[in-house]
C-alpha cells in the first residue's frame, strides 16, 4: 500500500474514536429503552445524551478536517459502482452522525428534559415543551437509528470483502499504522 492511499493518523483516530463511541452507544440505546422507569433508566438517557453529543463534536470537527485533508483515492481496481456505493456510504454516515444527536437533543427539549453533557454543562434549550413533536423526532431518531445500523453493518461488511475476499488495502488504509499518509 502507498503512503498516498493511506489515511493520516488524525483521520484514523477520528474514524476508530467514532467508532469506539458508537460501540458504546449502541448497546446503549438498546440497554436503557426498556429498563423500568428509576435512577438507573434516567442515568442511562444521560449517558446517552452525553455521548450522543461527544460524537456529534467528533464529527463535526472530522468532517472540518475532512475538507481540508481529502480523502486517499480507493484503489485503482475497484469498480466505479462501488466507489459510488462507498462515497455514498460514507456521506450517510456523517449526515446520521450529526442528524440524530440534534434530534435525540431536540426530542428531549420537546419533551421537557434539560440536557447536560456528563454533567459538565447544560445544553442551551432550543426549543420548547411540544409532547407531540417529542414523539414526532422520538420516532425520526429511531427510524436514523435503524438506518445507522444499516449502513454501519454495510460498511464493516464491505471493509471486510476488500480485506479477505478482494484482498486489497481499503481496510488496511485505516487501520491504525497503516502507513505513513497525510493528516
Amino acid at each position: 500500500m502507498s503512503a498516498t492511499n493511506a489515511y493520516g493518523s488524525l483521520a484514523r483516530a477520528f474514524h476508530w474514536t467514532t467508532a469506539g463511541l458508537l460501540l458504546v452507544q449502541i448497546p446503549l440505546a438498546f440497554y436503557m429503552v426498556p429498563q423500568p422507569l428509576g435512577p438507573a433508566k434516567l442515568g442511562n438517557y444521560a449517558a446517552h445524551k452525553s455521548i450522543g453529543l461527544l460524537i456529534f463534536t467528533v464529527t463535526v470537527i472530522r468532517l472540518a478536517w475532512r475538507l481540508a485533508h481529502p480523502a486517499p483515492p480507493l484503489s485503482a481496481g475497484i469498480p466505479g459502482w462501488q466507489r459510488i456505493v462507498a462515497r455514498g456510504t460514507q456521506f450517510f454516515l456523517y449526515v446520521l452522525l450529526c442528524l440524530m444527536p440534534l434530534t435525540g437533543l431536540l426530542r428531549s427539549q420537546a419533551a421537557n428534559f434539560q440536557v447536560s453533557v456528563f454533567d459538565l454543562f447544560r445544553v442551551p434549550t432550543f426549543v420548547g415543551a411540544d409532547p407531540e413533536w417529542s414523539k414526532s423526532l422520538a420516532a425520526a431518531h429511531e427510524l436514523q437509528g435503524e438506518i445507522l445500523l444499516a449502513l454501519i453493518g454495510a460498511h464493516a461488511l464491505a471493509a471486510l470483502y476488500h480485506h479477505f475476499i478482494r484482498r486489497d488495502d481499503v481496510l488496511r488504509s485505516m487501520l491504525p499504522r497503516a502507513g505513513r499518509g497525510a493528516a
